[in-house]
């Protein structure tokens, strides 16, 4: 059996790297807010919260509507 050069095989590791870049930095994100509410800094743990919320939004949105084919 010949295999060509666009032939793929298990793909799994590629989606796992996609689902990483899509949840890890709004998961980094939502630490540091908590971490940082906890040092008592409210304002600073809000803007990463609404970080990790836009992110979210963001990745889930359009890079998924994207990943997803349609």
């Amino acid at each position: 059996m010949k295999r060509y050069a666009l032939e793929v095989g298990n793909l799994d590791g590629l989606v796992f790297l996609i689902g990483l870049i899509m949840i890890g930095p709004a998961v980094v994100f939502a630490i540091i807010g908590a971490i940082l509410s906890g040092n008592k800094k409210p304002k600073a743990a809000k803007v990463f919260y609404i970080l990790a919320g836009v992110y979210l939004l963001i990745s889930f949105g359009t890079c998924g509507f994207l990943a997803g084919g349609f």
